[in-house]
């Protein structure tokens, strides 16, 4: 009996000298953590200044990048579907080599040819059809909004707000442009003129669906079928390539 209840005592004690020594005059602390690595994870996190970790400084640490890139060529998974695979496949075409100082593309493989205008018959693998039309074309308004408009406007005419406020000039109108679907491409993924590259924030299937928004603006049929089926507009996707 005696023993049973100094184990008791022990544990109370036990107990009471835990809660008290979990509380502490600063708001701000979490006091006592019982096994923090459940919820504070020891691994390795990205975008975190490990040099500075719970008030410890590690100079040696201070500042230096936690994330790293990608080995070089590497190919992110995109599931088993063979054509989405096929459509995320890296840009086969090379940017001039004078977009390395112009758009600040460091450390790619360039050439010397002029591929913009090589990429004038290059197709937009990503097909519409009755089925998913009104829903590329609504995506693509959605990536056109976010990371187009402020420069060509909310219906392409080149005049988004930037260009309004005097900072850009020189955006072209969509209507009549004579740029084709991979020449677009090839100019949204390096960039041309003033336009930075986007192939950092777009990948490919992203761009080609905002070109077909574009098409949308110069073509208000663009995407758009009959009762049977047949395009309204005259069809520029085809198969040719899934660049």
């Amino acid at each position: 009996m005696k023993k049973i209840v100094y184990t008791a005592f022990s544990g109370a004690a036990l107990t009471m000298s835990l809660l008290l020594n979990s509380c502490v005059s600063n708001a701000d602390s979490p006091g006592l953590e019982y096994a923090p690595d459940m919820y504070r994870t020891p691994g390795i996190e990205t975008y975190v200044d490990y040099g500075e970790v719970r008030g410890r400084i590690n100079s040696s640490l201070k500042g230096r990048l936690s994330a790293m890139t990608p080995p070089r060529n590497t190919i992110p998974y995109y599931g088993t579907d063979s054509s989405e695979v096929k459509l995320m496949l890296p840009y086969f075409r090379k940017p001039n080599v004078a977009f390395r100082e112009t758009h600040g593309l460091y450390g790619w493989d360039y050439t010397s040819t002029d591929e913009y205008a090589l990429a004038v018959g290059d197709k937009n693998p990503l097909l519409l059809n009755v089925s998913n039309a009104e829903t590329v074309i609504t995506k693509g308004k959605e990536l056109f909004t976010a990371m187009c408009q402020h420069c060509h406007g909310e219906k392409g005419d080149g005049n988004g707000p930037m260009v309004l406020s005097g900072a850009y000039a020189g955006v072209p109108n969509y209507v009549g442009l004579a740029a084709t679907e991979g020449q677009m491409f090839y100019s949204i993924y390096y960039g041309k003129g003033m336009m930075g590259a986007h192939g950092s924030i777009l990948n490919k299937k992203e761009i080609w669906t905002i070109i077909h928004y574009i098409r949308r603006l110069q073509d208000a049929n663009y995407g758009k079928f009959d009762a049977t089926g047949v395009a309204l507009a005259a069809p520029v996707s085809d198969t040719t390539n899934a660049n």
